[in-house]
């Protein structure tokens, strides 16, 4: 299966189990699984016509590790990043790292200064163990910027912090007064 092919179904099920399950006609259960036969035949009701072996590959290249299968196979679910709110969970809560980082567009460093990160259309804001994952994320979106975060102090005065299965770390909101823009040029 070719990069461009790879893609195309990784963006189409991150979208489904994601953000838009309804858009296949597909109802999430309580911890973002959806059986994987329902997930197929709803993409090829949309023109996608995705092979179990295919799938399979899609969450095994995935450099990103977003999606995840049941143990017995039967289920798949996206990791982390949904704006679908679930009953259950696909993260677990965790005691984060002293730092982590958090990276984003340039355009976006007053409002973060003012209200600190907000999860936006997200459930959870979305952290890095590391500059180079943050920087990564950041360039996505622009000219990136990278925050250190104080996740010792924010963890020790009451703030969640979630760790996925593929070690995305997340955390419901954070206060800027936990945020130092990160300095680069050491």
């Amino acid at each position: 299966m070719t990069d461009e092919t790879l893609r195309r179904i990784s963006k189409f099920a991150s979208k489904v189990l994601r953000h838009q399950p309804e858009l296949i006609g597909v109802q999430l259960d309580a911890d973002g699984y959806v059986k994987v036969e329902d997930l197929l035949s709803g993409m090829a009701r949309k023109g996608l016509r995705v092979s179990r072996a295919e799938l399979e590959e899609v969450v095994e290249t995935n450099d990103k590790r977003r999606f995840s299968f049941s143990e017995d196979g039967s289920k798949i679910r996206a990791v982390q990043g949904h704006s679908v709110k679930l009953e259950g969970s696909t993260v677990t809560r965790s005691t984060p790292p002293a730092v982590l980082y958090h990276g984003t567009a340039d355009r976006n460093v007053a409002s973060i200064l003012q209200q600190g990160l907000i999860p936006g259309s997200r459930i959870h804001v979305h952290l890095s163990l590391d500059v180079a994952t943050a920087t990564v994320v950041g360039r996505r979106h622009g000219r990136p910027v990278i925050f250190s975060v104080d996740a010792n102090r924010a963890s020790a005065d009451g703030i969640a912090f979630y760790l996925a299965e593929n070690g995305v770390w997340l955390c419901d909101a954070l206060p800027a007064v936990y945020l130092k823009l990160a300095n680069l040029d050491k």
